[in-house]
């Protein structure tokens, strides 16, 4: 299984940016999916989350200004970022959830990450 992210880039701030992730590969079903951020010399964060019946949850910090969807039938996950600021600067990394085969475990597959930089 591979993801691949795509959309990142330098954008000024109070713009806007498309981030895709599609997995591939052998795929039997997919759970979550979610994006994290990695800003330089600071940790991994979760930035949102979809489940596999649609319900989504966002870290406090882009509440209102990001928002993400899944097409299942593309595998594919987005993350719609508005209003984007300096501190929003980052690595953005994909994560889904992933059954490779029926009656397989779940596990989590990554992406490698798509560089979001917010500047003038």
């Amino acid at each position: 299984v591979q993801l691949q992210a795509s959309g990142g880039g330098l954008v000024q701030p109070g713009g806007s940016l498309r981030l895709s992730c599609a997995a591939s590969g052998s795929i039997f079903r997919i759970g979550a999916m979610g994006w994290y951020r990695q800003a330089p010399g600071k940790q991994r964060d979760m930035v949102a989350a979809v489940s596999s019946i649609g319900a989504t949850n966002y870290a406090d910090f882009v509440k209102g200004r990001f928002s993400i969807s899944r097409d299942n039938a593309k595998n594919t996950v987005h993350l719609q970022l508005n209003s984007l600021n300096p501190e929003d600067t980052a690595v953005y990394f994909c994560c889904m959830n992933i059954c490779t085969r029926r009656f397989a475990r779940y596990e989590d597959y990554w992406g490698k990450g798509t560089l979001v930089t917010v500047s003038s």
